[in-house]
């Protein structure tokens, strides 16, 4: 299990790992929050903070504007199930809210995506491989604080 603390900041694990999605497009984890952030609207610059999330990234390589990411987060006022642009990035990443206010802090959650179907849906393309897998707690732009823990983090054929 691995335990992140965000207080006024923002930072992430990366791993950098090449994955096959047409042999394991399902991404599976657990997570849980001790600690949210209030945040109304996480679609704006001002409060693009999430008290957890899981990125999976194609690296654009030399051409950065061909990066894409998803953003699986717990979000906390947008609705569990909406999907939109990142507010700084909107063309490269796309944010999808797993969990949301209305879910219980202090109890895991098991998650698990099909990252093929997320990306043809978010980009309106097939992505074959995934060259990043990120986790990410942040509350730089709203100066608030959160705690989560992340678990089992795998990616399968089913």
């Amino acid at each position: 299990v691995l335990k992140a603390i965000s207080n006024k900041s923002a930072s992430g694990l990366i791993k950098k790992i090449r994955v096959d999605l047409e042999k394991t497009p399902f991404l599976q984890w657990r997570w849980k929050v001790v600690k949210r952030i209030s945040v109304q609207n996480e679609k704006v610059k001002e409060q693009d903070d999430y008290v957890a999330r899981v990125y999976v990234i194609v690296d654009g390589g030399f051409f950065a504007w061909n990066t894409m990411a998803l953003n699986y987060v717990w979000a906390n006022g947008v609705a569990k199930g909406t999907r939109w642009d990142n507010a700084f990035a909107p063309k490269h990443s796309k944010m999808i809210a797993l969990r949301s206010k209305g879910d219980m802090i202090q109890h895991w959650y098991s998650e698990k995506r099909d990252v093929r179907e997320d990306f043809k849906r978010s980009f309106g393309e097939r992505v074959r491989y995934i060259d990043v897998i990120a986790i990410m707690s942040d509350t730089d732009n709203t100066s608030s604080s959160a705690e989560s823990y992340y678990d089992n983090i795998v990616f399968t054929k089913d």
